[in-house]
């Protein structure tokens, strides 16, 4: 019998990220493996055949960088990986050019690093890129710019990159592909009673205790990134699915409603595209301290952020920039734009809107943080 949520969920999947981690696309030795790459192709090719957009997020080029090179192990050194990328890259794109040329698809390119998701504009200019790629029946192939991305600027993994593209694109669903056919109860490779769980409504601490550090061999991810990059996307609205990209016609069995992998479900209604670039995507340039009655006035009563509930300024930040907002426990529960910069907070903090004028000499804003600029995360 179908699981009529998951029904409802693929219903709604009008466009779709595919997230294919590294140790899907590789061998044991980190070489290619072509057989995988087609079988994939075919399965893009099969669920574009249904109309739905499609976008592709795809590692694989450190990897692929580690075994043209004939290297033992992937490298540590930021410098190594960033060449390995170099090397990598042409032949992952190469790879997938073959496979969906066989369909007549035509493939573009994305490298993206995560200073291109902090500037608005730039934001929309990817969007920009990606929907007129769609309307011309292209295949965006996405991945993070290994060779130029540096500590400062990383996504860290590509399961947080499909997860922002996810909800640049508003995407109803995203599928993340990786060797693990989804969240067990626990470690499968560990304890023989583990089980599968089918569907997760929210990913909470208990949900996020299940998850093991430990990463792969090749990849950069593991279980807690993908349990972060599905948050993420469900609590911007959208569904995640994970599973298993070494199961035969994985795609095909998810949009046939078959119990494969972990169903994680929306948190709740999906916000407009704006919200999510500044809630959940662009990063914060610093921190404003509140007091628990302005946590509560923003977080439960729709309020604006004022002066008088900021007790401390953190980092530097200009006029516009995008601040995070945490109680005093230091748990962040909201972000906006400032209008004013980080010195000028700083000397407003704690005064009544009323005093403003008094500090400053006029009053440009009666607001820290105006409700329009500011979305409540927690």
């Amino acid at each position: 019998m179908l699981d009529a949520v998951r029904q409802e969920v693929i219903a709604l999947a009008h466009t779709v990220v595919v997230k294919v981690g590294t140790n899907v696309l590789a061998r044991a030795d980190g070489t290619l493996d072509p057989v995988r790459f087609q079988a994939l192709a075919d399965q893009l090719q099969q669920l574009r055949a249904t109309g739905r957009k499609v976008c592709l997020v795809s590692s694989g080029a450190i990897g692929a960088g580690v075994g043209r090179l004939g290297l033992s192990k992937r490298p540590t050194d930021l410098r190594q990986l960033q060449a390995c990328a170099a090397v990598g890259q042409a032949f992952l794109m190469r790879a997938w050019e073959d496979c969906l040329a066989k369909h007549g698809i035509a493939t573009a390119q994305l490298l993206l690093t995560a200073s291109d998701f902090d500037s608005r504009s730039r934001y929309l200019n990817i969007r920009n890129t990606i929907v007129t790629l769609f309307e011309w029946g292209v295949l965006p192939i996405i991945n993070e710019n290994d060779t130029v991305s540096v500590a400062e600027i990383k996504f860290g993994d590509n399961d947080h990159l499909a997860a922002m593209v996810t909800n640049l694109l508003q995407a109803p669903l995203l599928i993340l592909l990786s060797v693990v056919d989804g969240l067990f109860t626990a470690d499968p490779t560990q304890d023989a009673t583990a089980k599968p769980i089918p569907t997760v409504e929210c990913i909470d601490g208990h949900v996020m205790g299940r998850a093991q550090a430990s990463k792969s061999a090749l990849g950069s991810g593991g279980m807690r990134s993908k349990l972060r990059a599905a948050r993420l996307a469900t609590v911007a609205g959208e569904s995640v699915i994970m599973a298993s990209g070494h199961r035969p016609d994985v795609l095909g069995a998810i949009f046939r409603c078959e119990p494969v992998g972990t169903l994680f479900l929306p948190h709740a209604s999906t916000l407009p595209a704006w919200k999510r670039w500044l809630g959940y995507t662009a990063r914060p340039k610093g921190t404003l301290v509140v007091d628990a009655g302005a946590r509560h006035a923003v977080q439960h009563q729709g309020r604006s952020l004022l002066a008088i509930g900021i007790v401390q300024v953190v980092g530097t930040f200009g006029k516009g920039d995008v601040v995070s907002i945490v109680d005093p426990d230091g748990v962040e529960f909201a972000r906006g734009l400032t209008n004013y910069p980080s010195a000028v907070v700083d000397r407003l903090r704690g005064i009544r809107t009323e005093q403003i004028r008094e500090v400053l000499g006029s009053c440009p804003y009666a607001e820290v943080v105006h409700r329009d600029n500011l979305v409540v995360i927690s």
